[in-house]
């Protein structure tokens, strides 16, 4: 997203900020909102330059958020979105506050828009169109009435009693606002809602707000079930790619790829290091499934009791040994005690037996 211009006809080393912004408008935001809105006033009078970028960075937001803060701003009328055909942001108009009640707007400074010199960005480009055929409501302030009428459902007060247990903590009434907000607001259901916190705290992530933008994120990719959300998250599990690099794949997992992997993280409980170490094996012997060659090492591995990459330096030593007894054995002998037939053991033909098991 390339830099915006501001552009007025006056210079006020000051920002003035409406009234009717203060009284009816400053209420219903949330800090991000606020911010973003009155840096751009601050902004407009100063005659600055901005980007998308900048403001994520001054605030430390994703551009996300600040196109979410945008839009918002947009649906209160008091500025507009300027998007070109490829729907790329190429200016914002100030807009000046009209009453709620009355919609008597009082004019204080002019209407001054900010120009985009656009860079393109393919990514941003896909959150703005996003976000404009998704419309996220925004999160309302309920009333301690309405939270607790929430709160006194039969099926709510399973669903906080399973959060409790999760988060090891009881509930904020700022926590049962965001949950209210999932349900009513984002129609999650109980099921999702319940998958939602535990996904996020088998993360380490036991925050709301984290909670509440992973929330966001589902919405907006239209993720309306537990199912859904766990094909969502395995798409962009950083774990699953990595290994399916080591296996030389580069393309989008699937269905039954994510299950040879979740085998051998969850079922098998190897950490990656020892995956890494099957997935390398398996792309130097083969290069027909490797998935399914790579599990029968693993579940080898697993029968044999192995834990660290050390233990499998311990079974190759094993089986070296093995295999130079079984070469020392078929070296002829003259003396009376070699007379018998030696067996002819083919170590390396066995380990592929036990493999194609």
């Amino acid at each position: 997203m390339g830099q915006l211009t501001i552009s007025k006809n006056n210079y006020m080393d000051s920002t003035v900020v409406s009234n009717l912004f203060i009284d009816e408008y400053m209420k219903d935001a949330n800090d991000a909102q606020l911010k973003i809105y009155l840096y751009l006033l601050r902004i407009t009078n100063a005659n600055m330059t901005t980007s998308i970028s900048d403001i994520a960075d001054m605030f430390n937001h994703t551009e996300k958020d600040v196109l979410r803060a945008l839009t918002y701003w947009e649906k209160q009328h008091l500025l507009s979105l300027e998007y070109d055909s490829a729907k790329n942001l190429v200016g914002i108009h100030m807009e000046e506050p009209a009453s709620k009640q009355t919609g008597e707007i009082v004019s204080l400074t002019p209407v001054v828009s900010l120009v985009a010199n656009h860079v393109p960005d393919k990514e941003l480009e896909k959150e703005v169109a996003t976000i404009q055929e998704t419309s996220i409501p925004e999160k309302p302030s309920y009333s301690l009435d309405e939270i607790k009428a929430f709160k006194d459902k039969e099926s709510t007060e399973q669903l906080i009693f399973i959060m409790e247990q999760y988060l090891q903590k009881p509930l904020s009434p700022s926590d049962l606002n965001t949950i209210l907000f999932l349900s009513d607001k984002l129609h999650f259901s109980d099921d999702l809602i319940d998958y939602l916190v535990q996904y996020c705290v088998d993360r380490g992530k036991k925050d709301f707000r984290y909670i509440e933008k992973v929330a966001l994120n589902w919405a907006e990719n239209g993720i309306t079930t537990p199912q859904e959300a766990e094909n969502h998250a395995h798409k962009y599990d950083k774990t699953i790619y990595a290994i399916m690099n080591a296996l030389g794949k580069s393309n989008t997992p699937t269905p039954k790829e994510v299950e040879f992997i979740k085998r051998w993280t969850d079922e098998y409980g190897f950490e990656t290091d020892v995956i890494f170490e099957a997935c390398e094996r398996t792309v130097l012997a083969t290069e027909n499934h490797r998935f399914e060659y790579a599990d029968k090492i693993l579940s080898s591995w697993k029968t044999a009791d192995v834990h660290h990459k050390s233990d499998i330096q311990k079974i190759d030593a094993l089986f070296q040994k093995k295999k130079n007894a079984a070469t020392f054995a078929k070296q002829p002998a003259n003396n009376k005690f070699n007379q018998f037939k030696q067996h002819d053991y083919d170590f390396d033909a066995i380990e592929r037996a036990i493999l194609s098991k």
